[in-house]
């Protein structure tokens, strides 16, 4: 129901566009991690999915469940509640093992979290956490690197200039692009695993960016991986 909601919403605030490797593959048990920007780009990422005729799990702040209404919605979804930095953290990933041992699909985002930035720009995905290679490694899942940009420009900053980005984003129609990548199978250390995984999604994101024109700083550990080698 969510994702069929946001792929009638979203549409009305920005144009959509999605694409994909030609190696992608979505199939059932597969882990789908997306760089995180704005609390709008999970709708973007649900649109984005439902276009490709996917429906994930996704692995959301537990916070979410408390807001009325929306927590019955998640529950029945399926979704799973990430309570960060407790003794309950792990309750997540088992929820998200469950839930592909059953077929579905999971989203997650494998920074935990939105990183501070300024201004409504893209910039490169932060550190990623291990959270990901652990339960693809637990599972022997696959890894479905995603790529999104724009969803900035729907909602980003203090809370007033997200709710101005929003009102008006119909009228502006920011450019939204989505880019799924071939899939990962993760082995050996998870720390290893999970640069690996980010490096991926970096590269979906500089995709995607490609497709709306957006300009992309290069990230420190890119700028490193460019310095020329001495022989």
């Amino acid at each position: 129901m969510l994702s069929r909601i946001a792929g009638t919403v979203v549409p009305a605030f920005g144009r959509l566009t999605v694409t994909t490797d030609p190696e992608a593959r979505l199939v059932p048990g597969t882990v789908v991690v997306a760089n995180h920007t704005s609390l709008a780009d999970p709708a973007v990422v649900l649109a984005a999915l439902h276009r490709l005729g996917v429906e994930p799990v996704v692995l959301a702040t537990a916070g979410l469940w408390r807001i009325p209404g929306l927590g019955r919605a998640l529950t029945h979804e399926g979704f799973v509640p990430v309570h960060r930095n407790g003794p309950r953290a792990s309750d997540a990933l088992a929820g998200a093992a469950d839930a592909l041992a059953a077929g579905r699909i999971v989203l997650m985002y494998g920074e935990g979290g939105i990183p501070p930035r300024k201004g409504s720009g893209e910039a490169p995905p932060a550190a990623f956490r291990t959270g990901v290679a652990r339960l693809a490694q637990l599972t022997g899942a696959p890894v479905s690197p995603l790529g999104q940009v724009g969803a900035r420009r729907l909602s980003s900053g203090p809370w007033a200039k997200q709710l101005a980005g929003l009102v008006t984003a119909p009228v502006r129609r920011p450019a939204l692009h989505v880019h799924v990548g071939a899939p990962l199978r993760l082995t050996g250390d998870a720390s290893l695993a999970s640069a690996r995984v980010r490096e991926a999604v970096t590269v979906a994101w500089r995709t995607a960016a490609g497709h709306v024109g957006e300009l992309c700083p290069i990230a420190p550990a890119e700028e490193t991986a460019r310095e020329p080698v001495a022989a």
